[in-house]
């Protein structure tokens, strides 16, 4: 798992109203949690952009009062109307420790079923991951190339080292649904097969009709 740096300052104060001056000056509070005590401080908005608009999940080392933190997002609050961010939760990353994260899924290859006509439907994209440091995926890559029509990929399915998915195992992540434009899959084996027997039962028949 990759890791984005922030530098931070410690806040002297606390309290919506110094939440709010940091705010206007284009900074955004923030919390650790997890370690011996809370972590106050704040950084400015734009150290949260590599965090933020990117498609995976990252550790972030936050400098802040002459120490250094490893730690996770756990809580992300935007504002309503303007959905300007406003608060972040962190949670500090321990040598030998599990966290709970959420990752983005990586649905990889186009779905039999969809060159068929189908449709994609994808109802998880992040998946509730529990690991230590070592253990943590920024993505977790999901081959769908052969999904066919009608079928799904669950969260049974995927195949995970160095951590625990604990989304229920029979959770859906996607499927291939049908659709008016979606044509009748065959395997070429079947398709093979069907061309021999009309073959034999071709040469039955002309048999027959000698005898």
């Amino acid at each position: 798992m990759k890791t984005i740096a922030i530098e931070g300052t410690l806040r002297e104060e606390l309290g919506s109203k110094s939440a709010k001056v940091m705010r206007r000056e284009g900074n955004v509070p923030c919390v650790i949690y997890g370690g011996e005590e809370n972590i106050h401080f704040y950084a400015s908005e734009g150290s949260f952009r590599d965090l933020l608009y990117t498609p995976e999940a990252h550790l972030v080392a936050i400098t802040a009062g002459g120490k250094t933190f490893k730690a996770v997002i756990r809580d992300l609050q935007f504002h309503p109307v303007t959905d300007a961010l406003e608060h972040v939760d962190f949670l500090e990353v321990l040598p030998g420790k599990e966290v709970t994260i959420l990752v983005p899924v990586n649905l990889v290859g186009n779905a039999r079923g969809v060159r068929n006509g189908g449709r994609l439907k994808v109802i998880l994209r992040k998946l509730r991951v529990r690991a230590t440091e070592e253990g943590l995926p920024s993505m977790i890559d999901i081959n769908i190339e052969n999904l066919r029509i009608g079928q799904a990929v669950r969260v049974r399915d995927i195949e995970n080292a160095g951590f625990e998915i604990l989304n229920e195992p029979q959770r859906t992540i996607a499927a291939i649904q049908t659709s008016r434009t979606a044509v009748e899959d065959e395997d070429e084996e079947d398709e093979e097969g069907g061309e021999e027997a009309t073959a034999e039962g071709g040469e039955a028949a002309e048999a027959t009709a000698e005898a």
